[in-house]
């Protein structure tokens, strides 16, 4: 016997300028938005009361809107500082969740600012080589492939 979805059953659904997958469980299907993991997610399916168990595209207008409010404003629903994705924002000095746009703005005007103050993890991206300390000598070559010759 197989699943029949009720009619009013979305199968897509659009959350935050991102397509989520309806047929995925609740707390899944919130990472699809860029910006929110899964522990993240749970906690908001937690603090918006929202069954995980129920899949994304059973839930009512009412419930999405509140899962949107509080991954917006975490802060107003006490979700810890140290769970958000900016800490302490160079900018202004606050705590906040980006998603989704605004976490691409985000890493890109910190690369932005990296670079301006040549820094060294700046230079490593603007010469496009690794950053984070990896070997180079053998791997990550860019063009042809030459092999050892014959004398």
């Amino acid at each position: 016997m197989s699943y029949m979805a009720p009619p009013e059953f979305n199968h897509i659904l659009r959350v935050m300028n991102t397509n989520v997958d309806g047929k995925e469980r609740t707390n899944i299907a919130l990472t699809k938005i860029r910006g929110v993991g899964r522990r993240f997610a749970t906690l908001c399916c937690k603090k918006a009361d929202v069954d995980m168990t129920k899949r994304a595209g059973e839930l009512r207008a009412e419930e999405l809107e509140e899962l949107i409010v509080i991954i917006n404003n975490p802060r107003q629903f006490k979700i810890p500082d140290w769970m958000l994705n900016r800490e302490k924002n160079y900018k202004d000095g606050r705590f906040f969740q980006a998603t989704s746009n605004i976490l691409d703005t985000c890493l890109r005007d910190d690369l932005e600012r990296l670079k301006k103050i040549r820094a060294h993890r700046g230079l490593r991206h603007y010469w496009g080589l690794t950053v984070r300390g990896q070997h180079t000598k053998t791997t990550g070559r860019a063009g042809k492939t030459v092999g050892i010759g014959k004398r």
